[in-house]
Order: structure tokens, then sequence, then C-alpha cells
């Protein structure tokens, strides 16, 4: 009877979660300078990084507080010449969902820029083992070239620390400040929260940080952004360039939406008055019918402000996302969570007005 051999002996590359035993190496706490942390803070009472003041998240909904755990957006960014970068992840793993990679779900991705790069360019992933429940260790060796990297967080995990190797008495700076420092604050659904892309930085938000250099908060909520005002009251108050409101998959109905939707504007509007808000509705896959009814009320919305006397306000229709190209099918993994490609796309659908908004800016 032959023994069945795992994929990981078959081929390394499978391998994951590991115990670091490299030699003249240091490890450092990622809370701490010169380490640059964005899209996350640290809350010392929960111990755990997260997205949102826990007692405003709570008076939301118990599913936001929930959720507030979760890292998506959160990233840390340094500049080493170290030939050696390693991490420990102390987290809670929540079990693994049937339609999205671990890596997304669990793992942090890596990007690099060294001098003369046009942008960061991915790196490599720190994957954790499928019985990963309370974090794990990665590593890999560079070059050692002098390089700034950005380390994104998990899109679904509660990461209580982290804390990064590297080559004693290697260089170890701090990042340049994004070209636009001041970030674009993103509230919506799942799809916003970065569900189902396989790893952190291929979260629409990441995409676009890239390709504009700007500096993001996502505060996606998988099924629980319902436009409460406790949350518009909550997001009128932070420090901002441009709010983008895509929480259209999140209304139960389209009635809930008209009820909710314009609301939630006008609190943000209220409390920032020169603030570009841009308007986008959810994407569909084959299923405009059923999402014709919520484009109207987000279209409404905007239109009620433009007559209002609102010039700083934008709309964005989420339906042309997908049908920029001919296999517009591809695009998700179930209908409605996007694949890289579909958030590829509506990041390219979103790019040039938050380039002319952050330009001005």
């Amino acid at each position: 009877m032959s023994t069945a051999i795992s994929i990981e002996q078959l081929d390394p590359n499978f391998i994951v979660s590991e115990e670091i035993t490299e030699e003249n190496i240091v490890w450092l706490d990622a809370k701490t300078v010169p380490f640059s942390l964005h899209g996350i803070f640290y809350d010392d009472s929960m111990q755990c990084f997260l997205r949102m003041s826990a007692s405003v998240a709570e008076t939301v909904s118990k599913g936001v507080a929930d959720l507030n755990h979760c890292t998506a957006g959160g990233r840390i960014r340094f500049v080493t010449d170290s030939d050696f970068i390693g991490i420990k992840a102390v987290q809670k793993n929540r079990p693994g969902m049937r339609h999205m990679p671990r890596t997304g779900q669990s793992g942090f991705d890596l990007y690099r820029k060294k001098e003369g790069d046009l942008r960061p360019f991915y790196y490599t992933t720190f994957k954790p083992a499928v019985t990963c429940i309370d974090g794990f260790s990665a590593s890999l060796q560079t070059d050692g070239v002098l390089a700034e990297y950005t380390l994104n967080f998990p899109l679904y995990d509660k990461v209580s620390e982290v804390y990064i190797a590297l080559r004693k008495g290697c260089r170890i700076e701090a990042p340049r400040p994004y070209q636009h420092p001041k970030p674009v604050l993103f509230y919506g659904s799942s799809i916003t929260q970065g569900g189902c892309a396989t790893r952190p930085g291929n979260s629409y938000q990441g995409m676009l940080s890239v390709l504009l250099d700007t500096d993001y908060i996502n505060l996606g909520f998988s099924g629980n952004a319902k436009g409460e005002p406790a949350m518009a009251e909550y997001i009128a108050k932070q420090e901002m360039s441009v709010f983008v409101c895509d929480y259209d998959h999140n209304a139960p109905n389209a009635e809930y939406l008209e009820q909710t939707h314009l609301p939630f504007y006008r609190i943000v509007r209220a409390a920032q008055p020169n603030l570009p808000i841009v308007f986008v509705s959810a994407p569909d896959v084959g299923k405009e019918h059923q999402y014709a009814p919520r484009r109207a009320v987000v279209r409404k919305t905007y239109e009620t402000a433009i007559a209002e006397g609102d010039r700083n306000v934008y709309y964005i229709d989420g339906s042309t996302f997908y049908h920029a190209i001919d296999l517009w099918d591809c695009t998700t993994v179930d209908g409605i969570h996007p694949t890289d490609l579909g958030f590829y796309l509506m990041a390219k659908g979103m790019e040039k007005v938050l380039k002319s908004l952050l330009g001005k800016a």
C-alpha cells in the first residue's frame, strides 16, 4: 500500500509557517519607530490592532465591533538593507472561509520599492498554515539592497502583535511619506473589506494606494455596513482627503438604502463642508435588474446633493467596473465577491476620479 505524499514534500513552494532559527538577527516590535503604522492603530486596552474606536464600534452594532478587530487596510512601512526579513504574528485566526484563500484572510504580503522603481512592487507573501489558530512565523532571504518595504496586514483576522526580524547591524529607517499622506477613507461592505482577495495587497484600496501613492483607511465591514448614524458621525470626525461611500451591498433592500444613504451623506457633509465625497454603487455580474433600484438610490443622493448646491460630490457607477472586459463573468468567486481581477477592475474604475481629487488636494 502506497503512503500518501503531502504537497509540501512534492513542492517546497507550498511550505508555509516555519520556526525561524536564523542566526545573527534581531527581533523588533513593529509598533515602535522607525516602523510607520498606517490604516490601523494599537489599542492598549484591547491589546490588539483596530481600525476604528472600539467604543464607537460597539455603539454601531455587534457585527461592526467584532469586525473592527480585522486588520484590513493595515500596513507597516520601513526602509532597510537587511538580507533577511522575518515576521512573527500573534493573531487570532478565524476558521477558513470556503470562498477566500487563507493567504488573503490570514496572511501578510510584502511590497518593495528600490531606488529607481516607479512604484512599490509585490515581493512575497507570508503564508499561514491551514492549521494556524493563534499566529505564525515566516521569513525570506533578500538581496540586501536598500529598499522601502510595505507589509500589508490580513484582511479578516485579529492581530495582537507583529514582530519583524532583521539582520543585526543592518540599516533600518523610517519610510518616505506617501505623496498623499492624508488618507482616503473607504466605507462599505465585505467587498470593501477585501473579500475575497488572494492576498491583502490585492484589495482594491491596496491597488489604489500603489497606483496613486496615497495613504488610506479601510472601514469595510462584511455584512454590517448599513449606514448607521453612529458610523456616519464617527466618519465625519476623521481627517481624510477623500471619502468613498460604498455600502450599497449591505443595505437589506433598496428601501433601507433610501432611508439611510442621503442622511449618511448629510451628516458627513455638515461636519466637513469641503471634503470630496465619492458615491459608488455596487458592482454586479449579470444582476443589473437586481441592483438597478439600489443604483438609482445612490445616484439620487448624488443628484440631490448637486441640486442643493454641493459641487464636491462625485458618482461612480459600479455596474461599469467588470464590463470593461470581455470576460466580465470571471471577476467574482460567487457572483458577488471579487477575484483579484475584479478588484483590479474596481481600482481602475475609481483611479481617474481619485487621482483628480488627490491632485486638487
